[in-house]
């Protein structure tokens, strides 16, 4: 009998994890996400792997190499992340392959405290790109102001790119922008654009949690579009794939081998208990997408997901509705705003949290 993981991988959705540690990795877990869950990637961030790293036994050993080479807290942080995402790239091999490159992906991001730095971006997405050394990698880079030309200037390179933070339409379709415009001079630098690949994370259930809270205010019309936000607006955000992956330029590039920048949906678990727990799973299917799941929201999707097949493409117009009418309750373009500075924050947070347990764990040794 089929599960709804199953349907939504055979309908052109690639199923990635959102979660990467030592133990995962050690233990055979993802392996067996592999085999079992139809997983093909993995996503990480600073939440991530401060979360993983806070248990110490895991990286005991690691930690006391670095300790005896040496290394601050954030050399340290460098080498044990970059010696998780190089193992998990190993283990995804066999899906590279199989899938010419599209997926078997493994994602590890540059420094927070980046996000506003173009140069130091740039700088360290080589510096990553370089350690790790594997084709299946993406080096995730913010899409901030000053994470665009960033982009760019990595993709040029011929590095294969994850943009993370995407929460409105207008710094997605500059995010594609960069995209192509990144393409366009790898493309004339020389470069096989066919091997480089890139999505775009576009957020998700972060989106309804801020706009709910503001809908409540608007009874009884909040009780009508509570839980609407986050799901329009990423099914206008695949909308905005399709038409800009349509045109005559770009489709010059696709005959030279380039690759469409696959939208991502990212931030799919639920946080208000009342919905569905594969609510952004199963509402945002559709082909050429990428949904990246903590285990919960993959197992429960498994397990009792309902599958209704292709539900972007039909609910265009709808969800064009429904933005709208949000709209005229809710300033959403400062709620994207503001979702976008509080991720970066929120990221920095780990990050520094991650830094601290790192030095911690140095000075015990």
């Amino acid at each position: 009998m089929t599960n709804a993981i199953e349907q939504i991988s055979e309908l052109g959705v690639s199923v990635w994890l959102d979660d990467l540690s030592r133990s995962r990795i050690t233990s055979g877990s993802l392996q067996q996400l592999i085999d079992t869950r139809h997983v093909v990637g993995v996503t990480t961030n600073p939440s991530i792997f401060a979360q993983a790293l806070s248990n110490a036994e895991d990286y005991s050993e690691a930690i006391a190499e670095c300790k005896k080479q040496g290394l601050d807290a954030e050399q340290s942080v460098f080498e044990i992340t970059s010696a998780d995402v190089t193992m998990a790239c190993d283990i995804f091999k066999p899906v590279f392959d199989k899938t010419n490159g599209l997926d078997g992906r493994v994602s590890i991001e540059v420094s927070p405290l980046l996000a506003n730095d173009t140069e130091g971006t740039i700088a360290q997405a080589h510096e990553l790109w370089k350690k790790v050394d594997r084709e299946n990698l993406f080096i995730k880079i913010p899409a901030t102001k000053a994470g665009l030309p960033a982009i760019t200037e990595v993709l040029a390179a011929g590095i294969s790119v994850n943009v993370t933070l995407i929460f409105s339409l207008e710094r997605y379709s500059e995010v594609i922008d960069s995209y192509i415009t990144g393409i366009e001079r790898a493309r004339a630098n020389g470069r096989d654009v066919s091997k480089i690949q890139s999505v775009a994370s576009f957020f998700v259930s972060r989106v309804d949690a801020s706009v709910d809270k503001l809908l409540a205010e608007h009874s009884p019309l909040a009780e009508k579009l509570s839980g609407k936000a986050a799901i329009a607006n990423a099914r206008l955000a695949y909308g905005l794939f399709l038409d800009k992956f349509a045109t005559e330029g770009w489709k010059q590039l696709e005959s030279a081998g380039a690759n469409v920048q696959r939208p991502l949906m990212a931030s799919t678990g639920v946080k208000n208990p009342n919905y569905a727990e594969d609510l952004y799973v199963t509402e945002l299917a559709a082909d050429q997408l990428v949904n990246t799941m903590p285990e919960k929201t993959l197992q429960a999707t498994y397990e009792k997901g309902s599958y209704s097949g292709d539900t972007i493409t039909p609910n265009l117009d709808s969800a064009v509705a429904e933005w709208k009418a949000i709209g005229e309750l809710v300033d959403l373009q400062k709620v994207t705003e503001d979702l976008e500075a509080d991720g970066v924050e929120k990221f920095e947070e780990s990050w520094k949290e991650l830094l601290e347990t790192v030095k911690t764990a140095l000075e015990a040794k």
